[in-house]
């Protein structure tokens, strides 16, 4: 196995970087692209780190959030211009690990382009074997990162958004790309910061089975962080940080200490004062309010709940299985898959609701993901398939929705898929961005842009049937008064207003 060397770092002439490529990193950012967009480093950022001797980066004096980014580096062996996407591949001569540094202390006076967040000395660790591009397919390679001995990244280059061969095309469109040029290829979810006396690995290797024989590995790459003791001067920007910047920098509020932002959390759709008019109403309630409306097929049914007694409200957030097949298995069914995608981009106060075809012969959800659902502060999480270690999970305190509980893992009968994309959960269809209501009584999907009026309405019955319950409490029949003819509504006026006389 060959080494990254001095000549490997001198050869560089550019460093590019793709901004989002792999789809965990996506749906922990809250976006995907549609095109894959660039920015480059300098080649003075490139550093050689191994186990014997660790690169040192410098976390600059004054800054906080040194964040660190495992990525998959292809190293361009010969000159690429206008190339096509079918020999793209064979511009690339080697594959190696990298460690796309950058404080985010300083992005806000880059403008974008990340020049001096991202382009530091030693901000590019690369190395430190390198893994010939033409024994390896670009699609089953396997990338992994340590933060102090810990895995924090753990994701394959099956599913990216743009592979590899797209992005050497693509930029080979109207720049030419140079013998030893390196282009870093985007990182997975997992991402976060490091600080001074902390120790980063990053290891690229191929899948099993993917050459045929044994794994290629390029070993770890280790970086070693140190604090800075040269302050900025004040001719220039000075660092600047905001939890902002740190939720970004760590991945989530609370990965990053911050308490929970509420208004947030629930976005744009589900404001704060709407999602208490809703938490204030029953579903048997809204139920009548959408059939008035003509949606019937908004219930998600068949399912019981670990904690019946609790009313949920919050957007929908999705993740699918397909049925098993054993070669597509190997290829999505370990890793960073799609069901811990989904679990590790959950956002407080949304709701992850699961396509399991109705299907009970495995669990969907064990006790240590749901786990990690309730700490990112998931409202709950739903599914019409099966729940493991169903003891663990129902003594949590976020209600989980489940159509049975079964002991089997995934692979007997589900493959995790992909996320936040249009389902069917329980007979009804799920979109991301639905409004998920549930009690006791079940579980309704509201479309966001109905939800306003149907819990004004609902209040407004409710409160109507409050009187009539207590007509009816008082001895009279419900000819006339359920529903409310002209004469009784009459009546429910002059009670509703010395209610609120007595209450001024």
């Amino acid at each position: 196995m060959e080494q990254v060397t001095d000549h490997t770092l001198a050869a560089a002439r550019k460093v590019i970087a793709v901004h989002i490529n792999y789809p965990s990193r996506a749906a922990q950012r809250g976006r995907t692209p549609e095109q894959p967009s660039y920015f480059l480093k300098p080649p003075s950022s490139l550093a050689f780190g191994s186990a014997e001797a660790p690169s040192v980066v410098e976390r600059p004096a004054g800054c906080e959030l040194l964040g660190f980014e495992g990525e998959v580096a292809l190293i361009i062996g010969k000159p690429a211009r206008r190339v096509g996407v079918e020999d793209a591949w064979s511009h690339v001569e080697w594959v190696t690990a990298s460690n796309d540094l950058g404080v985010y202390d300083l992005r806000y006076a880059d403008k974008g382009s990340n020049l001096r967040s991202k382009g530091g000395d030693g901000f590019t660790p690369i190395g430190p074997g390198l893994i010939p591009a033409d024994a390896v397919d670009p699609a089953q390679l396997r990338i992994r990162t340590w933060h102090n001995g810990d895995l924090v990244q753990d994701d394959t280059t099956a599913d990216l958004l743009f592979p590899f061969a797209r992005l050497v095309a693509d930029l080979s469109q109207l720049l030419t790309l140079e013998e030893g040029d390196i282009i870093l290829t985007g990182t997975p979810a997992g991402a976060s910061v490091a600080k001074p006396g902390d120790v980063v690995e990053v290891e690229v290797s191929t899948t099993t089975g993917a050459t045929g024989g044994a794994e290629l590995t390029t070993g770890r790459l280790v970086t070693r962080v140190e604090e800075g003791t040269t302050a900025f001067a004040d001719f220039g920007a000075r660092p600047k940080a905001d939890d902002v910047q740190r939720e970004e920098a760590y991945g989530s509020r609370a990965a990053a200490g911050l308490s929970p932002d509420e208004s947030a959390a629930v976005g744009p759709v589900l404001t704060a004062e709407l999602k208490a008019k809703l938490e204030s109403v029953c579903t048997a309630t809204l139920s009548s309010q959408l059939r008035k409306r003509g949606l019937n097929n908004v219930s998600i049914d068949g399912l019981s709940s670990t904690r019946p007694e609790k009313r949920i409200v919050g957007l929908a957030r999705t993740l699918r299985y397909v049925p098993n097949r054993e070669d597509l298995f190997k290829t999505h069914g370990g890793g960073f898959n799609a069901q811990k995608q989904a679990i590790d981009s959950v956002n407080e106060g949304e709701i992850l609701v699961m396509e399991a075809r109705g299907e009970k012969g495995t669990g969907t959800i064990g006790d240590i993901l749901a786990l990690r659902a309730q700490v990112r502060g998931a409202a709950a999480i739903i599914t019409d398939g099966g729940v493991r270690d169903f003891t663990a999970v129902a003594a949590m305190d976020m209600p989980t929705y489940y159509a049975n509980p079964h002991p089997a893992v995934l692979g007997r009968r589900h493959i995790p898929w992909d996320t936040d994309i249009t389902i069917a959960c329980g007979g009804t269809t799920v979109q991301p961005g639905d409004i998920i209501v549930a009690d006791a009584d079940g579980i309704l999907v509201i479309p966001p842009a109905l939800a306003e009026e149907l819990a004004d309405d609902s209040i407004i019955q409710e409160r109507e049937e409050t009187f009539i319950a207590e007509m009816v409490a008082a001895g009279h029949s419900v000819d006339g008064l359920y529903p409310l003819n002209a004469t009784w509504r009459t009546r429910y006026v002059e009670w509703e207003a010395m209610g609120s006389r007595q209450s001024q």
